[in-house]
C-alpha cells in the first residue's frame, strides 16, 4: 500500500498573542487568520494536494464563501467554535454549523491546543474521528508519552496523532518545521513514515504571514510569511515523491487503518 500524507491546518482566529498578554482586537485575529489561508492558496489549489482544514465555526461564519468553495476540495472538520474559549455544548454546535455551510457532513474533530475532551462528548456529537492527540512530551503544555504514537480507536472513535518520531518521540509538528534544519526535519519525517505507513502534520494558515509585530517568542515567527510557505512546498514536493496526500476522512474511510 502506497504510504499516505495526513497534512492538515487549523484555520483559525489568530489568537495567540493573548497568551503572551498581547492584546489582540478580533477583528485583527480574524484578518490575520484569513490572510494567512489567502497565502495558502497556491498549495491548496495545487491539484496534486488534498489537505484537512479544522475550522473554527466562528471563522467559517465570517468567511463562509471561502469555506464553502474549499471544501470541494478538501475536507472540512470541526476545530470547535471559537479557539479561545470552549464550552461541551461547542463539539455539536460547531458540527452542525459547517455543516450548513458547506452542505456536506463534518466527520472530524481536531480541539484547539490539543485539549483534552471526554471520549463520550465527542461521540455524543457526532464525530467519526479526533485527531487531538500530541504523544509526546511539551514542556507546560502536555506529557503524553503514555498514549499511542499511532491511530488507535477508543471507546469507538478513532483517534489519529499527530506524527512523532518512531525513536523519542520527537514532535514533526509546526514548531519543529520552523525551527529544525530542513535536512534534518525531513529525514524524521521519512523515519516516520516509513515506520508508520502514514504521516500526520498540522500546520496554522496565520503562520504564513508576517506576525513578528504581536509580542511572540522568536521560535513562534521564524520564517514567517513567504520563506516558510516556499520551506512548506518544498517538503510536500518531496514526501509527493514517496506517498500519497489524502484527507483524514479518506485516509479512514478507504480502510488504512489497518
Amino acid at each position: 500500500m502506497t504510504p499516505k500524507v495526513l497534512l492538515s491546518f487549523d484555520v483559525e482566529e489568530f489568537d495567540m498573542p493573548l497568551e503572551y498578554n498581547f492584546n489582540i482586537a478580533i477583528e485583527t485575529q480574524m484578518e490575520i487568520g484569513k490572510k494567512g489561508l489567502d497565502n495558502l492558496m497556491p498549495i491548496l489549489n495545487d491539484q496534486n494536494y488534498t489537505t484537512t482544514l479544522f475550522t473554527t465555526a466562528n471563522f467559517a461564519n465570517k468567511y463562509s464563501d471561502s469555506i464553502k468553495a474549499l471544501s470541494e476540495k478538501h475536507e472540512i472538520a470541526s476545530h470547535t467554535f471559537y479557539h479561545s474559549k470552549f464550552s461541551t455544548v461547542d463539539l455539536l454546535a460547531s458540527r452542525i454549523r459547517l455543516e450548513e455551510i458547506i452542505q456536506k457532513p463534518v466527520k472530524g474533530l481536531r480541539m484547539p491546543r490539543m485539549r483534552q475532551v471526554r471520549v463520550g462528548d465527542i461521540n455524543e456529537a457526532g464525530y467519526s474521528y479526533d485527531a487531538s492527540i500530541h504523544p509526546t512530551w511539551l514542556p507546560g503544555r502536555y506529557n503524553n508519552f503514555h498514549l499511542p504514537r499511532t491511530k488507535y480507536s477508543e471507546q469507538g472513535l478513532i483517534r489519529v496523532p499527530a506524527s512523532v518520531s518512531p525513536n523519542f518521540r520527537i514532535p514533526l509538528f509546526w514548531l519543529s518545521f520552523k525551527n529544525f534544519p530542513y535536512a534534518i526535519y525531513l529525514n524524521l519525517a521519512l523515519q516516520t513514515l516509513n515506520k508508520d505507513g502514514y504521516l500526520s502534520l498540522y500546520f496554522h494558515p496565520w503562520e504564513f504571514t508576517n506576525i513578528t509585530a504581536f509580542g511572540l517568542p522568536k521560535y513562534t515567527t521564524k520564517g514567517s510569511d513567504n520563506e516558510l510557505l516556499d520551506k512548506l512546498y518544498r517538503l510536500m514536493n518531496d514526501l509527493n515523491k514517496l506517498a500519497e496526500f489524502v484527507t483524514m476522512g479518506d485516509f479512514i474511510q478507504n480502510g488504512c487503518m489497518e
